[in-house]
């Protein structure tokens, strides 16, 4: 037996925004981190900022393949597209950093390092993030009707 389902406009909107969303709000979070990090730290704790600063990226690095995989196979297509293209960026700047990011934090070492590597990502993800995010936002979206097997 099928059943008939609405996915709303606004539902579809904010699952090709989420990716992006959370993105934005993880990196801005981890270079306040790094900066507050810098501010409390004195000479004998060098690595503060790096510790306050790599949890909320190792997190949302983890949360973010469910959060992918769950916006993949959405029913409207324009979504999926959204979500596609925010991982491919997410994933690439993180797989590019794991590469590029020793040999950048090794020039100038320290927390100027870090913040280099970490300046690097935001600089790439989040402006391109945002625009996608607005993008998404007026691109006319219309509810749509799916049907849904019931087991009984």
């Amino acid at each position: 037996m099928k059943a008939k389902r609405v996915i709303t406009a606004s539902s579809s909107r904010f699952s090709a925004q989420l990716f992006n969303l959370i993105t934005v709000g993880v990196l801005l979070a981890s270079l306040t981190a790094l900066l507050l990090g810098k501010l409390l730290v004195s000479q004998k704790i060098g690595f503060l900022p790096l510790v306050l600063s790599l949890p909320p990226i190792m997190i949302w690095l983890g949360a973010s393949i469910f959060v992918y995989a769950s916006i993949a196979h959405h029913p409207n297509p324009r979504t999926a597209y959204y979500n596609k293209w925010a991982g491919y960026r997410y994933y690439g700047v993180m797989g590019g950093l794991v590469v590029f990011g020793q040999p950048l934090y090794d020039m100038l070492g320290g927390w100027q390092g870090l913040m280099l590597v970490l300046g690097l990502a935001i600089a790439i993800i989040v402006p391109w993030a945002l625009f996608d995010v607005f993008k998404a936002a007026r691109e006319p979206w219309q509810d749509m009707t799916i049907e849904v097997a019931i087991n009984e």
